[in-house]
C-alpha cells in the first residue's frame, strides 16, 4: 500500500474531517472511497470514448444510461 502526501486549505480539512466524522470513516477511509468514485467516473468515459472510436453506437448508449444512473 502506498502513502499519499497531500496538502489541503485548512478548511477544506475541517470539512473532510466533519464529512468523515458524519459518516463514521475516518478522513483516509473516505478519502479512498471518493478515489474510489472518480477512477470509476475515468474508467467509464475512457471506455466509452472507445466505444465510440469503434462505432459502437448501442454499447455507447447503454453506458451513458449508466451513467445518468449513477448521477441520479
Amino acid at each position: 500500500m502506498a502513502t499519499l502526501t497531500i496538502r489541503l486549505p485548512d478548511e477544506k480539512h475541517s470539512r473532510l474531517k466533519a464529512l468523515a466524522q458524519s459518516r463514521g470513516i475516518s478522513v483516509n477511509k473516505l478519502m479512498e472511497e471518493l478515489s474510489t468514485l472518480a477512477l470509476a467516473e475515468f474508467d467509464t468515459q475512457t471506455r466509452f470514448q472507445t466505444l465510440v472510436m469503434q462505432g459502437d453506437v448501442a454499447q455507447g448508449l447503454d453506458i451513458l444510461d449508466r451513467l445518468d444512473a449513477l448521477n441520479q
